[in-house]
């Protein structure tokens, strides 16, 4: 190679590296002073946000209002993760370490949220309280950032569990009062446009458009949390006591249709809702058709009255306790010989009632009972009621006369049961019974307030006055139910023992156990129904479902300062 030729190279090599040095500063001014604008546009944008804010949901209370919340939300935090940027930054086990040790959860459960490259949303615990999560985000953990959330609160746990229901994962109200409120207590969101920092991190001073939340409507039942406690206390000791597999209790004000206590077992946690199965999360007090057996018979037996087709002194003939109707014995519990209708009812004679349901007819017979609400939905303010079964006549068979004036052959719920029986405490005026006495906003302001609502008048006050005074003397000496007598007060009332119908057949020893009144009889204030399913050893709505009804009722009459009887009932005139 010649001095020439290496000149020559020199030259080239020189020129080839002017020539990318030119381009390398032309590039490096291009991306300093064109694309500027945007670039710093697309970096604000990407700081930018619209959060959310959530609203409080409504408070739930007792009647007595603010002194006794029964449900709350409180602020509280969620504990989410940027997947991508902990992987990248091969901080997954720090994070992983130190997040399932804080929120005391299985670590596989953590790394299963954080080992997720390419994602960049994950939530790892949602409801957290502020002390613990202020304690999270001081540790300032790369891809870890807190989101505003609330958390639903059951102070009570299973307290009055099947009236309340609860509210999912998603803040949605899925049951009882939370259900049926869902949109009062709910609210609507704010919303705020704000800032960011690296860490997902809000730059308050950067707010923009703030739009404040409405607060939730707290609702007040009128159920009365110490009258919830002697009914959820009694429910408990006849479970244990009978061995049965549910029992249920509804208490309401005769005058009004209030409900003040309402209670189902088995229950569950409010707070652990998930945890529990469909028997645990049925309300049997409004979603359990059962048949009601001798329960029923003070529709006949009004109806009878009302129409003028016997008198209480008229006397039948109870067949000695065993009666061919329509192909079949019809049995009376115990062999009666001839019975004033009077005393028909206070011994439960099934014969006679069938008597004198033959005088009515079908058509009279079908028609009251479809006046008390019998086959239809009281419409009380909660999700999950069921209608019962009361079929049309045209569908009955001969034997249906013969059964169903008996409760059998029909289906009702507690609450419709508690209903005929208020009807006839209450001059024959049939209430729409309700949970919700009213709703109001956070200042204070009634938007929702719960009335008395008549739905029928099924008897006259006159067929009532009668009504109450017969059904008084099934708890005197010789009635089926003295054991729900409260010392100093006049009792009215009904046993009913049914058999209980499984896969279609009835076996044997297989009851539901109840007893249903009000008192004072003779100007009553309450009614009550208190049900035992399939109670073990002992049976009968006497013996079983009768004492607990007397020992609720001797607590309510104090509670509520119910004044005693100046004297006893006046015996039924002859």
């Amino acid at each position: 190679m010649n001095k020439k030729d290496s000149i020559w190279k020199m030259h080239v090599g020189f020129g080839l590296v002017c020539v990318c040095m030119v381009g390398l500063v032309a590039r490096v001014a291009y991306l300093h002073l064109g694309p500027h604008d945007n670039f710093r546009n697309a970096v604000r944008k990407n700081q930018k946000v619209e959060k959310t804010i959530v609203a409080l949901r409504g408070s739930i209370l007792d009647c007595k209002g603010d002194k006794n919340v029964l449900a709350m939300n409180v602020r509280a935090k969620d504990v989410c993760v940027d997947p991508d940027a902990i992987v990248k930054s091969n901080k997954v086990a720090e994070v992983t370490t130190t997040l399932a040790q804080s929120l005391k959860l299985e670590q596989h459960d953590v790394f299963k949220n954080v080992n997720q490259p390419g994602k960049r949303f994950a939530c790892v615990q949602k409801g957290v309280q502020d002390d613990l999560a202020e304690a999270i985000r001081k540790k300032k953990l790369m891809g870890v950032f807190l989101q505003d959330a609330t958390v639903r609160n059951y102070p009570q746990g299973s307290f009055l569990c099947h009236v309340m229901g609860f509210v999912n994962n998603e803040g949605v109200g899925s049951a009882g009062v939370e259900q049926y409120c869902n949109r009062s207590l709910t609210g609507s969101a704010g919303r705020v446009e704000t800032k960011v920092n690296a860490l997902r991190q809000e730059l308050y001073l950067e707010r923009r458009r703030y739009v404040a939340p409405n607060e939730g409507h707290d609702v007040v039942l009128t159920i009365d949390q110490n009258m919830q406690y002697m009914v959820e206390k009694e429910l408990d000791e006849a479970m244990a006591q009978h061995r049965a597999k549910a029992a249920w209790c509804i208490i309401q004000r005769v005058r009004t249709g209030e409900i003040l206590a309402m209670g189902s077992r088995p229950g569950y946690d409010l707070n652990r809702f998930y945890d529990a199965g469909d028997d645990e999360l049925l309300n049997r007090t409004i979603g359990n058709n059962y048949e009601p057996g001798s329960t029923f018979k003070a529709i006949t037996f009004s109806a009878a009255f009302n129409e003028g087709v016997v008198k209480q002194e008229q006397m039948f003939d109870c067949e000695d306790g065993a009666w061919m109707f329509a192909g079949r014995i019809l049995h009376d519990y115990h062999r009666y010989g001839m019975l004033t209708v009077a005393d028909g009812l206070k011994k439960s004679s099934n014969i006679m009632t069938v008597k004198i349901a033959n005088i009515l007819g079908e058509k009279r017979v079908y028609t009251y009972m479809k006046a008390f609400g019998i086959g239809e939905k009281t419409g009380i303010d909660l999700p999950g009621e069921e209608r019962g079964l009361l079929s049309n006549p045209s569908k009955w068979s001969k034997l249906s006369i013969g059964r169903i004036p008996i409760g059998q052959g029909v289906s009702v719920t507690s609450l419709q049961l508690l209903g005929v029986y208020a009807a006839i405490a209450n001059d024959g005026y049939l209430m729409k019974p309700y949970v919700i006495s009213e709703i109001r906003d956070k200042e204070g302001k009634v938007t929702y307030k719960g009335q008395p609502e008549v739905m029928a008048r099924p008897i006259s006050a006159e067929t009532s006055a009668l009504m109450r005074r017969l059904l008084a003397r099934v708890t005197e000496e010789g009635g089926t139910g003295t054991k729900a007598r409260i010392e100093g007060y006049e009792v009215a009332g009904k046993t009913g023992t049914a058999e209980k119908a499984v896969n279609g057949v009835y076996p044997p020893g297989v009851v539901v156990a109840s007893f249903v009144g009000f008192f004072p009889a003779e100007s009553p204030e309450v009614a009550m129904v208190f049900v035992v399913d399939e109670p073990q050893a002992l049976h009968t709505g006497g013996v079983v479902a009768a004492p607990s009804f007397g020992k609720i009722g001797a607590q309510v009459v104090r509670y509520l300062d119910i004044q005693p009887s100046e004297y006893a009932l006046a015996s039924v005139k002859k």
